[in-house]
């Protein structure tokens, strides 16, 4: 077992990374405080696992609940079957909440716990690459609004965060690659070392290589636990794990959330914010280009999709980043570096927004 702490004074707690964790009863009981127990999953992932987690918790008062799968389902109405449950099951504050599953559940469990009597504890269990390397870690807890994505939601962070890569043999390719792309994005903007590694075993990773996934895993988690370290509400350096996210978003909002996967639509979004990197002259061609065929090396789009195009920069105005200065942009300056960047004129955005061929500079 790999261990990654993340380290908040009060709220801190560690990242637990290795095979077959998922039927580690000790390591799951350690961490819950009360006698109750509100697991929340989704029907894709309750028949796989369910049954294992709940073997574990024979001694508490326990109850799951399993929501709709799909990022179209993370929304207020949804989290409300959350708060009924935890009513009809008559929680008190000592209750911890389970989250079994990808991003979606632990975003939703994460806020529902943050919301709920004001606030109880939470644990992550998280069953997908991007929930892994991303969503689990650093509690950033939201649902979706039709307008725009993520936009309602709280800081809170869980107790303990318990990852098994073994649980990824279950996932469907697409979903695989998808997660991919949180992979990379830790690598572009995480260390020049980090993104040659990936070049060099992107094919073992998407082939479930369990020691190479464990490597991965550990790594990226480290590379996010030291920002979230440093900047837990994103009033800085935090806003550098947002690369290729302002794009992503402005995807998947004018294409209907579920259309394009979270990963999907980030990975496009790397390639544009790219393509804006070297259009304002920060980022070599090169470097620009190395991260397209990574990328696309992993089966994920480098391309956004035509639709609603000209939706985009109304979405990304609403977008979170958006300050009392502008939007505000993460672009590459290199590989492994990536910068915060605020009034980038709107011209230079459409010509990347509008490009059929990026990165070729038409």
């Amino acid at each position: 077992m790999e261990t990654v702490n993340l380290e908040l004074g009060a709220d801190s707690y560690s990242i637990f990374i290795g095979g077959g964790l998922l039927d580690d009863g000790d390591l799951l009981r350690r961490h819950i405080g009360g006698k109750q127990v509100l697991i929340v999953t989704n029907e894709t992932i309750a028949p796989l696992y369910l049954d294992r987690v709940l073997a574990h918790l024979s001694d508490y008062r326990v109850d799951a609940i399993s929501l709709p799968d799909g990022e179209q389902y993370k929304t207020l109405d949804t989290l409300n079957l959350i708060f009924t449950r935890l009513i009809e099951m008559n929680a008190n504050r000592g209750v911890t909440l389970l989250a079994l599953g990808g991003g979606v559940v632990g975003d939703m469990t994460g806020f529902a716990a943050a919301c709920y009597q004001r606030g109880v504890p939470f644990i992550q269990v998280p069953t997908t690459v991007l929930s892994h390397v991303d969503s689990s870690v650093g509690g950033k807890t939201a649902v979706n609004h039709p307008l725009g994505k993520n936009m309602i939601g709280a800081f809170h962070q869980p107790k303990a965060v318990i990852i098994d890569p073994e649980l990824l043999s279950s996932l469907p390719e697409r979903e695989l690659q998808a997660g991919m792309a949180e992979v990379i994005k830790h690598g572009a903007m995480g260390s020049l070392e980090d993104f040659c590694w990936l070049e060099e075993n992107i094919t073992e990773l998407l082939s479930l290589n369990i020691s190479k996934l464990t490597y991965a895993l550990k790594r990226n988690c480290q590379i996010k636990a030291d920002i979230v370290s440093r900047d837990e509400k994103e009033m800085g350096v935090r806003a550098l794990l947002n690369f290729g996210h302002t794009f992503g978003h402005a995807i998947e909002n004018s294409m209907g959330y579920g259309n394009w996967l979270h990963g999907e639509a980030v990975a496009a979004g790397m390639v544009m914010a790219a393509d804006l990197s070297v259009r304002l002259g920060m980022c070599e061609l090169a470097d620009a280009i190395r991260l397209k065929d990574l990328i696309a090396s992993s089966g994920l789009p480098t391309v956004p999709p035509d639709a609603s195009r000209n939706e985009w920069l109304d979405i990304m105005y609403r977008d979170k980043k958006v300050t009392d200065k502008g939007l505000k942009l993460i672009l590459l300056r290199r590989l492994g570096h990536a910068e915060i960047v605020e009034g980038v004129s709107e011209q230079t955005l459409l010509a990347t927004v509008n490009s059929k061929d990026l990165l070729g500079f038409e």
